[in-house]
């Protein structure tokens, strides 16, 4: 069966045939890679072991994950979720926007059927050097990505150094938190955590008192 979608996702626009097998296969990639590794580690599991477990060719594997480190790092929902960030208000506060979108990806990540996955992508960030390195290069792209929404919503052209600071920032910044969380052994609420990231590039870091 399709992988669920979170309510919070579903009016977007609805999915045809074609896209749907997608997402059921690269679910179930990324459903048996994480389960080989928690048998026996990240760097034993090969890419035809996680083949054969999703029932896929290792051509298939690659065919949507350039690199072992990708099934790790990406997911559905980036688009979904920059379609619902252009849904917002245009007079909408930017950083209010980015909230309400951020909270709403966290609470994708942290809803039952999502919440081992999330946790092990972050611990093989924190972990794993092979995956921390392929998470810098993607960082970029996902950073263009996202210009193109600050674009639209300020008005600056997208390769702008402002447009680029902003949201190389706002990623690496969002980077760090996953990082924090997989080091203190996920004791801490993610969604916290989130919110104390985006205070700090709402209004700067301020002196302890």
């Amino acid at each position: 069966m399709t992988p669920p979608q979170p309510p919070a996702l579903t009016d977007s626009r609805p999915l045809g045939l074609r896209e749907r097998k997608k997402i059921k296969t690269r679910t179930a990639i990324r459903r048996a890679t994480y389960s080989l590794v928690e048998e026996q580690g990240y760097d034993a599991t090969t890419i035809e072991q996680i083949a054969e477990r999703a029932e896929v060719s290792p051509s298939t594997v690659f065919r949507y994950f350039p690199t072992k480190e990708d099934i790790v790092l990406t997911d559905e929902f980036d688009p979904l979720l920059l379609e619902e960030l252009r849904k917002r208000p245009a007079d909408e506060p930017w950083l209010v926007s980015l909230r309400h979108i951020m909270r709403l990806a966290v609470s994708v990540g942290l809803a039952t059927e999502e919440r081992r996955d999330t946790e092990m992508r972050a611990h093989l960030l924190a972990h794993v050097p092979a995956v921390r390195s392929r998470m810098l290069e993607s960082m970029s792209v996902t950073s263009r990505l996202l210009a193109d929404a600050v674009a639209e919503r300020t008005g600056r052209e997208r390769d702008s150094l402002e447009a680029r600071v902003y949201t190389m920032s706002l990623i690496g910044g969002l980077s760090e938190i996953t990082l924090y969380w997989a080091e203190n052994d996920f004791r801490d609420d993610l969604l916290d955590l989130l919110d104390r990231a985006l205070d700090v590039l709402e209004q700067g870091l301020k002196p302890l008192e």
